[in-house]
Parts: C-alpha cells; sequence; structure tokens
C-alpha cells in the first residue's frame, strides 16, 4: 500500500508585508528619555521604526500583510487550507490569531494555529508548512509574522523603547516539484531563556542586552552554516542573508563569519526597528518590492531570539 498526497517538495509562492503608517525617529525619542540619535545607531543601528496606534491590533495588521501575500500568490482563500501566525506578543491568549486571521481573510474552515517562538517564529512556522504540504496535511498554507511590541514595552526604558516595533510579514507556501524551501536547522538554548522575558501582564519586555549580544555573535552562525549544508547550499550560492533584524551589530557579525560574499544582506532594521517574528518576512518582502533581490535566487533565512530560540533554512525567493 501507498500512501497518497505526498508532494516532493514545497516553496514560497509569494510575500507581502505591512507597517504602521507612524514613524518614530530616534529624535522624538530623545524628546522623552535621556537618549540621542548617535547613541541609538551606534548600539544597534536603528533609525527609525514603526508603532502602531492603539486602535490598529496586532490581527489588524496580520490581516493586511496575509491578504497581500494571498493575492500576489494568484491563489484564492478557497485554496488555502492551514494558516499559521507567529507572535509572542497577542494581547489576549484566546482567541488565536490565525483564526481571526484566516475569518477576515474569507478562508473558510482552515486549520489555524500560533506559533510562539519570539523572534524565530516565522521560521519556526515556515518550515512547518513546509513540512504539512510536503506531507500531504495541507495543499496551500498562509504564515505570517505578526508583532505589536509596543504595547509590551516601557517607553520610559531606553534599553527597550529604542529597538522594539511593530509591524507583519506573511508568506504563502504551496507544493513544488522540486524543494524550494531546505531542511529546518533548529534549536533552543533554555538555560538563558531569562536574558528575554515577560514576567506577567502588569510587567514589560525585560532584555539583558550584552547577554543576548554574545549567545547571538558566537551560536549562530554555525547554525546558518548547517543550513546551508543541509540544503546543499554553499554560502557563495546565496543570493540573499535575511536574518532576524535584531541588532544590526549582531547582522553585520553573523554575515562576517557566513561567508556569502555575493550575498545582500537584510538591513531593514535602520528603518523599521526590530519587529521579533515579523522582521524576517517584512525585510525579504521590502527587498523584492525595491528590486534589491532577484526571483529565483536562493536567501538564507535565520531567526533568532526570546527562548532563546534559533531556525534558519534556505529558500527560493519568489
Amino acid at each position: 500500500m501507498k500512501i497518497s498526497g505526498i508532494a516532493p517538495g514545497s516553496r514560497v509562492l509569494a510575500l507581502g508585508h505591512y507597517q504602521p503608517a507612524n514613524v518614530v525617529t530616534n529624535d522624538d525619542l530623545a524628546k522623552t528619555m535621556d537618549t540621542n540619535d548617535e547613541w541609538i545607531q551606534s548600539r544597534v543601528g536603528i533609525k527609525e521604526r514603526r508603532v502602531a496606534p492603539s486602535s490598529e491590533s496586532l490581527e489588524d495588521m496580520a490581516t493586511i500583510a496575509g491578504g497581500k501575500a494571498l493575492a500576489a500568490s494568484g491563489l484564492s482563500p478557497e485554496d488555502i487550507d492551514l494558516v499559521i501566525v507567529a507572535t509572542c506578543t497577542l494581547e489576549s491568549q484566546i482567541p488565536n490569531a490565525s483564526a481571526v486571521v484566516a475569518h477576515r481573510l474569507g478562508i473558510k474552515a482552515p486549520g489555524a494555529f500560533d506559533v510562539n517562538a519570539a523572534c524565530a517564529g516565522f521560521c519556526y512556522a515556515l518550515a512547518t508548512a513546509d513540512a504539512a504540504v510536503r506531507a500531504g496535511s495541507a495543499r496551500n498554507v498562509l504564515v505570517i509574522g505578526a508583532e505589536k511590541l509596543s504595547q509590551w514595552v516601557d517607553w520610559t526604558d531606553r534599553s527597550t523603547a529604542v529597538i522594539f516595533a511593530d509591524g507583519a510579514g506573511a508568506a504563502v507556501v504551496g507544493p513544488s516539484d522540486t524543494p524550494g524551501i531546505g531542511p529546518v536547522v533548529w534549536g533552543s538554548s533554555g538555560d538563558k531563556a531569562e536574558a528575554i522575558h515577560i514576567q506577567d501582564r502588569t510587567t514589560f519586555l525585560h532584555q539583558e542586552g550584552q547577554t543576548v549580544f554574545r549567545w547571538a555573535t558566537t551560536t549562530l552562525h554555525p547554525v546558518a552554516l548547517e543550513a546551508c549544508s543541509r540544503a546543499g547550499v554553499d554560502p557563495a550560492e546565496l543570493s540573499a542573508f535575511v536574518p532576524h533584524q535584531a541588532n544590526l551589530r549582531i547582522i553585520e557579525a553573523i554575515a562576517r563569519k557566513l561567508g556569502a560574499d555575493k550575498a545582500v544582506v537584510a538591513r531593514d532594521i535602520v528603518h523599521a526597528g526590530n519587529t521579533s517574528a515579523a522582521s524576517i518576512p517584512l525585510a525579504l518582502s521590502r527587498m523584492l518590492e525595491r528590486g534589491e533581490v532577484r526571483s529565483g535566487g536562493l536567501a538564507l533565512v535565520l531567526g533568532f531570539g526570546a527562548g532563546l530560540t534559533y531556525a534558519g533554512q534556505v529558500i527560493e525567493i519568489p
């Protein structure tokens, strides 16, 4: 007996993104806290970020980004049978964002669940979508990374307020005759979990910046290299390197060790800030929109953050 319905591979069919209209510059922050543009740029590389108003929810942003990706894919809502939202900043844990977003987009009765792997969430969700399509559990999957970090940040604390921002990015994943999403390399360092945490709903996000910086700059480049190896890709073949947009110094340190000399390195953090699970699809979608990367090229995506969790895979750019 042979089990039917299994696809040989999957690929990203299309991307979409959304950012709130409100731009908050470093000079804006300097009006309310002890900081300045030079201090922020020298430490994290950010010039400005987007912050959603109280009237705009995480689900609102996810719906817009997901709708754009769905439209770009050429598929209809009826073609989607699984929706995954990667997020760690829902205001309420129930209902999940995925079911709400699916309903708003007119997707009827899909599988729907959220993934919380913080800043690695999109890569975790993408790997799950890839596995679902290849196993025949889903035909087409809408994967969304969405965060509203502004509602979890103390806006008088310059150690976090200058870093985090809001936004959403999305991808549609469908079957492919050849693999367009490489094997995921994922893991965690739970012994350092307290380095980034929110104790409860009465508190704000806390981050031990130096601990995270040291961990990221020493732990993650072997993960990136292993993701290339498992996909059978030499880093020199990469068209793009799209890591989580955590800190420009971290991004550049990993890029140097990766040795992907021909790859365009995403530096979306400069104008978008750190949007956690949204940062990778947001950055790649914007790079495509600006013509910085080409369809059909290979991109290494690498998520990492609270948990501490990490995940990376090589994908074919849609």
